[in-house]
């Protein structure tokens, strides 16, 4: 999990009522939960997967296909559902529908909020002059303060295994620093401190390094790519033969990284966006050899935090009202 959203609910598949979209490989039993904020596949952390994955498989064939190829199809349910069917296909066809949605989701944003900026007050001037100017200038204002906000804001979050959450801003993120290392990760995580300069770093190890890479690798790959650049990473991926071994050769260059005269800048890597594809197949790769215990956790983490945030917008004694007309039925 990463932005740690509601992933929604659906009303169609009862074994499993999570999720607006649902992901499903019925060849090998595999259910992600595809996030509608981020566009993030989420491997569902269930060993009995099979009944839910039968579900999807009936609803898929007895909806009309909106879109198909001969390895991939999605569709949508009357009831709202979206349903993405993984037959066997290649990796790059595979990695088009995974990550093209959402590295082609933050590649879309940024283009909005760097073309809003200039675009407001010359279509102002154009229309009506000084006034419209002014009139356009304060609405290209929204993108920038956004833009402020998600760079020196707290947007980035993950929790170590000492239980207090670290919480970042874009800033602090594009001063990560990586380097290799013998533990079950593979690499440690440097993260800088300070909100306008980055001071003081705080390294991570094992999976505590995992958990921060994971929640910071967004926000340094925020202007995410094109079709065109994900097939890339694709391909970089696949001449490596492996995520785990690209991933481990990635970290051994850390010397080549150099910004400011430090080595390790994750932010010179120069494919960051196989970086990130390689380190979540890895993960899932981790989980479904047998450390479901990942994903379990990483779940009660997300629906922990999305029921306070809830919480917060309901007024006192909501809670005691559902409960009781739910009884009531």
């Amino acid at each position: 999990m990463f932005c740690k959203k509601p992933l929604g609910a659906n009303e169609v598949v009862e074994t499993f009522p999570v999720g607006r979209r649902l992901a499903f490989d019925a060849a090998k039993g595999r259910l992600w939960v595809v996030c509608r904020t981020c566009q993030r596949w989420n491997l569902t952390p269930l060993e009995e997967r099979w009944e839910a994955v039968e579900t999807c498989e009936k609803l898929f064939r007895g909806t009309r296909v909106r879109t198909s190829s001969e390895n991939i199809g999605l569709a949508r349910h009357a009831e709202g559902l979206e349903l993405v069917r993984i037959g066997k296909p290649l990796r790059p066809e595979f990695a088009a529908w995974r990550y093209g949605d959402q590295f082609g989701r933050r590649r879309r944003r940024t283009i909005v909020y760097s073309t809003g900026i200039f675009a407001g007050p010359v279509a102002g001037w154009a229309l009506l002059g000084i006034t419209g100017s002014i009139v356009g200038l304060m609405g290209a204002s929204i993108p920038i303060y956004t833009d402020l906000w998600r760079t020196y804001g707290p947007s980035v979050c993950f929790r170590p295994s000492d239980g207090w959450p670290r919480r970042m801003n874009r800033l602090n993120a594009l001063h990560t620093l990586i380097r290799p290392d013998n533990s079950d990760a593979g690499f440690l995580v440097g993260v800088s401190k300070g909100v306008f300069r980055p001071r003081k770093t705080e390294w991570f190890a094992g999976e505590d390094a995992q958990r921060a890479i994971n929640a910071i690798l967004p926000a340094v790959n925020h202007e995410g790519g094109s079709l065109k650049m994900v097939q890339s990473a694709v391909s970089e991926i696949e001449s490596h033969g492996h995520p785990e071994r690209f991933v481990h050769q990635a970290v051994q260059r850390w010397r080549e990284y150099r910004r400011g005269g430090t080595s390790g800048h994750l932010i010179r890597m120069p494919h960051r966006l196989a970086f990130e594809m390689a380190l979540h197949e890895e993960e899932e790769r981790r989980a479904l050899a047998g450390e479901l215990w990942r994903l379990e956790q990483a779940w009660r983490e997300a629906e922990e935090i999305a029921a306070i945030a809830d919480d917060l917008l309901l007024p006192e004694g909501a809670d005691e009202l559902f409960d009781r007309h739910g009884k009531k039925g």
